[in-house]
């Protein structure tokens, strides 16, 4: 008990201690306060400031820890709503690529089928002398017409669905202008002569780098909409009447041509149109806004072109200008940058096909193409096609399949698709491969993946490159360049819009 109760007393003894020395650090403290000039009332205020001081700062803490833990759940739910955004943009890629081949796949056979039934009338026509295939002529004529519509509107809604998933990238390329505008030309004006419009065309020898696709695919809309609102051409009723008809009684006239412009080059497409009025100048730019309705009674659309013009020459970064005078006519052009020119292709250039405009009737007689597409009614499609421009056709499903065939003898020239199915590879390795039996052999690959990175490494494999729907027309060209039946081969090379 003594024991316990000398303890007690020493830790009283202590804390009694401890009391003199806090009293003293206490008074020390007041007095430090007081002799401060401060009121009387002063360090009382103190305390009680810096207790309020205390406790905001724990309150901005605790609001601070809330504030953090919410950012923190929504910087997870962020990154969540990411990976699923990138998912679905991911999927909605794989689905354009997919329904974009198996809607152009039928398209691709009915336009193969259309223009080899066409050219073999046109032929039997002209061999016979014989007026009595002018209904089936423009029956096909109208079949024709029917697919360019589906054509035109199918390509319309997978560019603008491509554009709102961001998966548009150009493929920048150097080429030649008139290796792409000689073509749209002759096109156009094989579908203007069909109304009785006149186009003139104005080429240039000028090289520019651009994506030759997505250019091809602005300066077609610019054709499209002046040959749809042209007038066109009549006989007048009266010499009488003649002057007070303007130039829409002279017909519909379109020009195709290129002015150079410091270091851009000026794609322009003017016609005699009814032009555009100055309060529709924005507003045509804007998607599912036409024009008044042109002279075409039997025009489609969707209003669709000149919204998605704007947005790939915004991706290409190329200026889009309207020059218009309401009633007079309208100039749509494009700038494209000009390149410098390589001394190869000065002398190549004279010799592009300034001819075009007088078809060959069979510009691959003799000439064996093979052709590997897992579509049948493709197969046959460009069979009868390629049959009537004068080549030996042998076609199968697969490499193996083709090289089994007991009559395919060596071939001139490859087609190939590049979607040939889950089993079997892409047409590019399935060229390859073929390339290394035949070193030398030219190829033409076919496909409806508009990707830039595609068309890059066809490129770089040296083979020429279509998108469906496939046009004959840039067909038979491209066949021709790269079979060398032009001195300049390498155009073929090049990628054809």
């Amino acid at each position: 008990m003594n024991n316990s109760t000398e303890a007690l007393h020493e830790a009283l003894a202590a804390l009694q201690v401890r009391n003199q020395r806090l009293e003293k650090i206490n008074a020390a403290l007041i007095e430090r306060v007081e002799s401060s000039n401060l009121s009387p009332s002063a360090p009382y205020a103190a305390f009680e400031h810096a207790v309020l001081l205390a406790e905001q700062v724990r309150e901005r803490t605790d609001t601070l820890h809330r504030t953090l833990d919410e950012l923190g759940a929504l910087n997870r739910r962020l990154t969540a709503a990411k990976a699923e955004a990138e998912a679905a943009n991911h999927s909605k890629t794989r689905f354009l690529a997919a329904i974009s081949h198996d809607l152009l796949q039928p398209l691709n056979a009915a336009r193969l089928f259309a223009s080899a039934l066409e050219e073999r009338l046109s032929l039997a026509g002209t061999a016979s002398h014989s007026t009595s295939d002018a209904e089936p002529r423009e029956l096909i004529q109208r079949l024709s017409r029917s697919l360019n519509d589906v054509e035109g509107l199918l390509g319309t809604l997978v560019d603008i669905s491509r554009l709102d998933a961001g998966v548009l990238t150009p493929d920048i390329t150097t080429f030649r202008a008139r290796e792409l505008l000689d073509v749209l030309a002759e096109e156009y004006r094989q579908l203007g002569a069909a109304r009785g419009l006149e186009l003139h065309y104005v080429a240039s020898e000028v090289m520019v780098a651009s994506d030759l696709q997505l250019l091809a695919r602005v300066v077609r809309n610019f054709l499209s909409n002046a040959l749809r609102y042209v007038p066109e051409a009549h006989v007048p009723e009266s010499h009488a009447d003649e002057s007070d008809r303007g130039d829409s009684a002279q017909g519909g006239r379109v020009l195709l041509g290129c002015r150079r412009r410091g270091d851009w080059l000026e794609i322009t497409v003017a016609d005699n149109g009814p032009g555009v009025e100055d309060c529709q100048r924005e507003a045509i730019f804007l998607e599912f806004r036409r024009a008044a309705r042109g002279h075409d009674p039997e025009q489609r659309g969707l209003g669709l072109g000149l919204a998605i013009v704007k947005r790939i020459t915004g991706l290409l970064e190329h200026p889009l200008s309207l020059d218009s005078i309401a009633g007079r006519g309208a100039a749509f052009a494009i700038r494209v940058p000009i390149v410098a020119s390589p001394c190869v292709d000065v002398m190549a250039s004279s010799a592009l096909p300034a001819n075009l405009s007088v078809p060959l009737t069979r510009p691959l007689e003799n000439t064996v193409i093979w052709v590997i597409d897992d579509d049948r009614d493709v197969l046959a499609g460009m069979q009868s096609l390629l049959a009537g421009w004068g080549a030996s056709v042998h076609c199968a499903v697969s490499r193996e399949a083709l090289l089994a065939q007991q009559d395919a003898v060596s071939p001139d020239l490859l087609i190939v698709d590049y979607q040939l199915g889950d089993d079997q590879p892409d047409g590019l390795v399935q060229a390859q491969a073929l390339c290394e039996r035949c070193p030398t052999l030219p190829v033409v690959v076919i496909s409806a993946d508009h990707a830039a990175a595609l068309k890059a490494q066809a490129r770089a494999l040296g083979f020429g490159f279509l998108l469906k729907p496939v046009k004959p027309l840039r067909l038979r060209q491209l066949l021709v360049n790269q079979l060398g039946h032009t001195e300049n081969g390498k155009a073929g090379r090049q990628d054809q819009a």
